[in-house]
């Protein structure tokens, strides 16, 4: 299943010839935004944490703390919390200082863990050092509900002409949309600078060759940040929103995207009937589902094919950080084929609902053939509740009117899991002609031991899933642990 970037290489060509205009930057080695006036309303300053950045040795420089919404669940409940969130750019190294106004420093957390980013806490302030661009959450004394989101960027290597006539531009400040809705026309760039709040919806429907670009915001409570619909060759990168769905497309770069949201159906990156989708270095933090693979849905129709997301935060306060196959069109079925997920971290999943629990979970329905897919080097995080991995042809009444076809040719490679024992992971067909087939897990490490079909220590008479906590239901054939390591 070795991924073919025929496509994107394809897209990335289109992207280089359709934005010549832009111009080369200077490249600062260091970049913190305008902070906004008090006008800007909505777009809330928390007091929480006082955060600064600097080059190594030079002067300390403020960042702006901006308010975001999380979701906590205490029961069935959901329950809006306030948690922080700065951004800045840098090249080569940052010293970054982050002070605790609200409580005292008993412990501090860096994550993702996996990074390894040594810190230390003096006079109530953590320290620490990047040598690359990271998104990052710092949590104070275990607290990831008022935690700070802290977005280090890459310095951006180009600027657009804010007088160009394909260029629609926001600087720093407040801005609000007419009828709170942007439609893009084809050619266009859109361009959001750092410190810069847009308050409303970007829509990208039925064109192509569009940009959207910069370090702002787009703040639109309870509704998709930007929404992508018949559209083809289209590059979002560097933004911060809340969700970004996109349907009947093709040839779609996100890329350094930020969503954070904390309202009811608030997944953040969706995909629908659509082919050659790129999700790089994006950061999730949802209400609902973080990054979904659909097939027809919501008016869009067909399958889907050639999806990858890579070098990506997912963290699901609600539901699934993965989720694929569950839509579909059963009178006439769907495939969705050639789906990969590569370098990802994993930092929550939360869900009492068994039939969706899942940090990678596929559930095929509505006639739906999910094959091809892969889930290579991902590092799950402790999980307050929920399963590691979920595969299941269900037909499930709530959101289908058929059973899944099956499931194919699945491989988790170089997957581990550190923390609480999870909920039962569950791998289970539906019927004798609706199966699933040719499930590998290779080099699965589960709180440090390697599960294999011939690892030490499993007794003779149990299945190679009980030792990873797995129930394999019915209709299931091939399926096998091995490592490589």
């Amino acid at each position: 299943m070795n991924l073919d970037w025929t496509s994107i290489k394809v897209a990335g060509i289109a992207f280089c010839v359709m934005f010549s205009t832009i111009s080369i930057a200077q490249q600062p080695q260091l970049s913190v935004y305008p902070f906004p006036g008090q006008e800007t309303g909505s777009a809330a300053h928390n007091p929480d944490f006082t955060v600064k950045v600097r080059q190594p040795g030079g002067p300390w420089q403020d960042l702006y703390e901006y308010n975001v919404k999380v979701d906590e669940v205490r029961g069935v409940n959901h329950h809006v919390e306030n948690a922080s969130m700065v951004a800045f750019d840098f090249l080569e190294e940052v010293e970054v200082a982050v002070t605790s106004n609200r409580e005292k420093i008993i412990h501090a957390a860096v994550r993702p863990l996996s990074y390894g980013i040594d810190h230390q806490v003096v006079n109530n302030t953590v320290y620490f050092r990047l040598h690359q661009p990271r998104h990052l959450s710092i949590e104070i004394n275990g607290d990831k509900f008022h935690n700070l989101h802290l977005f280090a960027n890459p310095v951006p290597d180009v600027i657009p002409d804010p007088k160009a006539d394909d260029i629609i531009y926001f600087g720093p400040g407040f801005h609000v949309l007419k009828d709170e809705v942007l439609k893009v026309a084809s050619g266009k760039t859109v361009y959001i600078a750092g410190g810069a709040v847009v308050k409303g919806r970007i829509v990208v429907d039925s064109v192509r060759d569009v940009k959207i670009t910069g370090r702002g915001i787009i703040e639109s409570p309870g509704k998709e940040g930007v929404t992508i619909s018949h559209a083809k060759n289209v590059l979002v990168e560097g933004i911060t929103l809340t969700q970004c769905p996109i349907g009947g497309s093709d040839s779609i770069i996100v890329r350094n995207v930020k969503s954070i949201s904390a309202y009811k159906w608030g997944d953040g990156m969706n995909v629908f009937a659509s082919s050659h989708i790129l999700y790089d270095g994006v950061f999730c933090r949802n209400s609902d589902d973080c990054t979904t693979v659909y097939a027809t849905r919501k008016g869009f129709t067909g399958g889907c094919r050639n999806i990858t997301m890579q070098r990506s935060i997912l963290w699901a306060d609600v539901a699934h950080p993965i989720h694929i196959g569950i839509h579909g069109n059963t009178p006439h079925p769907d495939t969705i084929d050639n789906v990969h997920y590569i370098d990802i971290d994993i930092l929550e999943h939360q869900e009492r609902q068994v039939d969706y629990q899942g940090c990678m979970a596929i559930n095929a329905g509505d006639n739906n053939l999910v094959r091809n897919i892969s889930f290579e080097n991902i590092r799950v995080e402790n999980i307050r509740r929920g399963q590691l991995v979920h595969l299941q042809i269900p037909f499930n009444k709530k959101y289908c009117t058929a059973p899944g076809r099956g499931i194919e040719n699945i491989l988790f490679k170089n997957v581990t899991y550190n923390g609480n024992s999870p909920e039962l992971s569950i791998i289970t067909g539906y019927s004798e002609d609706r199966r699933i087939h040719n499930v590998v897990f290779e080099n699965l490490k589960i709180n440090g031991v390697l599960i294999a079909d011939n690892m030490a220590g499993k007794p003779g008479w149990y299945k190679t899933a009980d030792m990873a906590r797995m129930f394999v239901g019915e209709f299931v054939d091939s399926l096998v642990f091995r490592k490589t390591e």
